[in-house]
């Protein structure tokens, strides 16, 4: 899924990362596109990271002002940037959904300690199926308003609707985290052959066109967005509180930091 030799540099910058920044990288994935399961020829590498720092570095009446991310400006289509251990897991508390996809990727550059095990396990515990409706309800629509109601359309915008939606129904169905692979999520519409044969058309299209191609308005796709949209404006839950889980997480942090540095 990751050519040998664009996998190697990544791990290359992320140890880079490392040295320059005095911390230990806990866990490296793909996300995006790739990970998805609709990137195009050219797409670029989604490359995500959680890392610890040294744990004095927490010890600080400075600690909120210290920056808690690392970034790096896109080289050679390589994206790659990483958030720190405290920041990843107070997002979790809040059902964050860049968090809760980069634990689910099924691309892994790396895993240290057992962070990435620990936090995959009380995923499901953590998420609130009520936020991630909210935000993927907010995603489908934004894109589908800014991109989708023109004679051309941007190919890859119907994924970012289509995967947002879908995604949602498999909360409503299974009440637990969706997926990120989109194929996964496509058992959910076996009832609508002729949706699902124009998704998996559309989907070929997409993966062997440019990021920025373009297609004419799918009249099966479009009339399945409207409807969704439609639908979940009337019935989209208000998300609920998590903070039960934050022992829970402090523990974590604690233990982590104890595994990557002791």
């Amino acid at each position: 899924m990751i050519p040998d030799d664009v996998r190697t540099e990544i791990m290359r910058r992320m140890h880079a990362a490392e040295a320059e920044h005095g911390v230990r990288i806990l866990l490296a994935v793909e996300s995006g596109s790739r990970a998805w399961g609709f990137e195009s020829p050219n797409s670029d590498y989604d490359a995500r990271f959680i890392y610890a720092h040294p744990r004095d570095w927490y010890l600080s009446v400075s600690l909120e002002e210290q920056r808690d991310v690392i970034e790096y400006p896109i080289v050679d289509d390589i994206d790659l940037n990483g958030w720190d251990l405290r920041k990843a897991l107070r997002l979790f508390s809040k059902s964050n959904p860049a968090f809760a996809e980069w634990i689910q990727s099924p691309i892994v550059y790396s895993e240290a300690t057992g962070f990435a095990d620990t936090v995959r396990r009380l995923l499901p515990g953590v998420y609130s199926c009520e936020h991630g409706i909210h935000h993927y309800r907010s995603m489908a629509k934004t894109n589908y308003r800014s991109y989708l109601r023109a004679d051309l359309v941007p190919l890859k915008k119907y994924f970012y609707v289509l995967r947002p939606l879908l995604s949602v129904q498999w909360l409503e169905r299974y009440a637990k985290p969706a997926p990120i692979e989109f194929r996964k999520l496509l058992h959910l519409i076996d009832d609508q052959p002729r949706l699902l044969a124009d998704i998996l058309e559309l989907l070929e299209k997409k993966r062997a066109a440019p990021e920025m191609g373009l297609s004419a308005p799918v009249a099966s796709i479009n009339a399945f967005i409207e409807g969704e949209l439609e639908r979940l404006e009337r019935s989209v839950p208000s998300p609920s509180a998590r903070d039960a889980f934050m022992p829970t997480l402090n523990e974590v942090f604690r233990a982590t930091l104890t595994q990557t540095w002791d």
